[in-house]
């Protein structure tokens, strides 16, 4: 994506210029842009609070395309060449497989207008690459990533729903009663009660036809079975129990306030069109969407949670000093799981 925020007189200037950058790159500093890449690499290295959840999405998606890092490695940044770059960029950034979304005081007609003028030079071939069917089910695993590091970075996750499910929104439900908040039961219970951990929260994403459920948190060496613990009882009381007509009032009424806020902005409209149409995503009114959240039910996020999150089929990943202390953790978590450790 390249896009731009500007006073709507300046708009034809506007569009012409990023149109000139998208269609007519020259690719005059490859060479240095190659060593930024590398040094952004080196710093995610460097984050195991932010490489564990690319770790658990590895163990998840073990020998597909998705499980590889958006960055790639320094390995394939230092071979690519100019000729491949090139190549790619003439393959892809094509008017069959270009997206214009805008918010803001301008008009459809006009952006047609200016798409026509200054976007022909992009009508290129675009050939469709065929992508390797997503894994329906995922084998329990373990990975144990030794790194000397003060914390232990915990993920545990599993296979979720697509982005064109029309469960995806029990899940956010389900995200925000776990500990997609502050008011979440991992937020609450691990962090507010105990003070076991700096930050816990559960996440998901959503791809074309497949997608990724996990929790994640990051303590210290003594605390790490201790809080496997209270994510196990949770997912389990959640999947038995069910959840309270409060939790799920709570929930929903934070989702439609995200979204709502998400909104009032013309960067995040922006986005939020051009990816629904990239992705070939329905395009839903404020309205639908509120509808859509408000018609969850408590029977709906129980189901969900039995499906996504059985403590014993999730998936686990860690980062720390010692595979010992996360062998401990994973007796807690129940279930069968080859460890397999490697050096971070």
């Amino acid at each position: 994506m390249v896009h731009a925020r500007f006073v709507d007189a300046h708009l034809e200037e506007a569009f012409e210029v990023m149109a000139d950058m998208v269609v007519h790159p020259v690719f005059a500093e490859i060479d240095l842009e190659r060593e930024v890449v590398v040094e952004e690499i080196a710093m995610y290295e460097d984050s195991p609070g932010e490489l564990i959840t690319d770790y658990l999405t590895q163990a998840i998606f073990d020998g597909h395309p998705l499980g590889k890092s958006v960055l790639g490695t320094t390995q394939i940044i230092g071979a690519v060449t100019p000729e491949q770059i090139r190549a790619y960029h003439g393959t892809h950034y094509t008017l069959p497989n270009m997206v214009i979304a805008a918010a803001g005081n301008v008009e459809q007609e006009q952006l047609v207008e200016l798409a026509g003028k200054h976007l022909a030079g992009g009508k290129g071939v675009f050939t469709e690459v065929e992508t390797a069917p997503a894994p329906r089910k995922a084998e329990a695993g373990a990975c144990f990533y030794e790194k000397d590091t003060q914390q232990y970075h915990v993920c545990f996750g599993g296979l979720g729903l697509s982005r064109h499910s029309d469960r995806r929104f029990a899940l956010s439900i389900l995200d925000g009663i776990l500990g997609g908040s502050a008011s979440s039961r991992l937020f609450q219970e691990v962090r507010d009660r105990r003070g076991l951990a700096y930050s816990v929260y559960s996440f998901d994403a959503l791809y074309s036809d497949t997608g990724l459920v996990g929790v994640y948190f990051g303590c210290r060496a003594d605390s790490v079975a201790e809080v496997t613990g209270i994510v196990a009882a949770q997912l389990t009381s959640i999947i038995e129990d069910g959840v309270s007509d409060a939790e799920l009032t709570r929930a929903k009424e934070n989702a439609k306030g995200h979204v709502v806020l998400g909104m009032e902005t013309t960067h995040n409209r922006m986005s939020r069109l051009g990816k629904l149409v990239v992705t070939g995503s329905e395009v839903l009114s404020l309205d639908d969407i509120i509808a859509r959240i408000d018609a969850v039910s408590a029977e709906d996020v129980q189901m969900l949670a039995a499906e996504l999150y059985q403590p014993g089929a999730l998936t686990a990943v860690a980062i720390g000093p010692d595979r010992k202390v996360f062998e401990a953790a994973l007796d807690v978590l129940g279930g069968r799981r080859d460890l397999e450790v490697k050096v971070s």
